[in-house]
């Protein structure tokens, strides 16, 4: 049985997406569509990062040995594998930025409606940055991934996320995820 690949990342992703849609049409009459389209789209963000860092890139891994996965994070910036991974014409590094943006933009648009978007939104930054961390020590840990730690994943997806945050400050004005917000009775 096949538990790796683009394939399964591809359905993955389709069907984190129709949750994420269950969820925006469950939740937009008692949120507004802004707010239910930037919360549906924070989760289905954060279920493909995790399908992209930690299902394996191949359908045919098989069992990576305990004694063959690394011992420890690699703590070489910038190291030697940024250039041995492409899509589209993008390296691994651009990719890891890119991966984190769309959760970034979907974090301040979510947050955005509540009076204390102001205490949220730097929270749920630093909530990205651990669940980045998390993602790494997770390919750290579990060999049949067959993933590696590395520190410069870890800096990468900060940056996406900082510049996916930023993104959503812009937007936010736009948007306008408060126009959903209920008066108080």
């Amino acid at each position: 049985m096949s538990t790796g690949g683009a394939g399964v990342m591809v359905l993955g992703g389709l069907v984190a997406g129709a949750l994420a849609v269950l969820l925006v049409l469950a939740t937009r009459r008692r949120l507004g569509t802004a707010s239910a389209v930037s919360i549906g789209g924070l989760c289905w963000s954060l279920a493909a990062i995790a399908l992209v860092t930690l299902v394996p890139t191949r359908p045919d891994v098989g069992v990576v040995p305990a004694e063959g996965r690394s011992e420890s994070c690699s703590w070489d910036y910038g190291g030697p594998t940024g250039a041995a991974f492409e899509v589209l014409g993008l390296d691994q590094r651009a990719l890891n930025v890119l991966l984190f943006v769309p959760a970034g933009v979907f974090l301040v648009l979510a947050v955005g409606r509540w009076r204390s978007a102001l205490v949220l939104a730097p929270v749920g930054l630093g909530l990205l940055a651990a669940y980045s961390l998390a993602i790494e020590l997770v390919q750290l840990q579990l060999a049949r991934l067959d993933r590696a730690c590395d520190v410069t994943d870890l800096v990468d997806n900060v940056l996406g996320a900082g510049i996916g945050f930023l993104l959503g400050l812009a937007l936010l004005p736009a948007v306008r995820p408060w126009r959903g917000r209920r008066a108080p009775h």
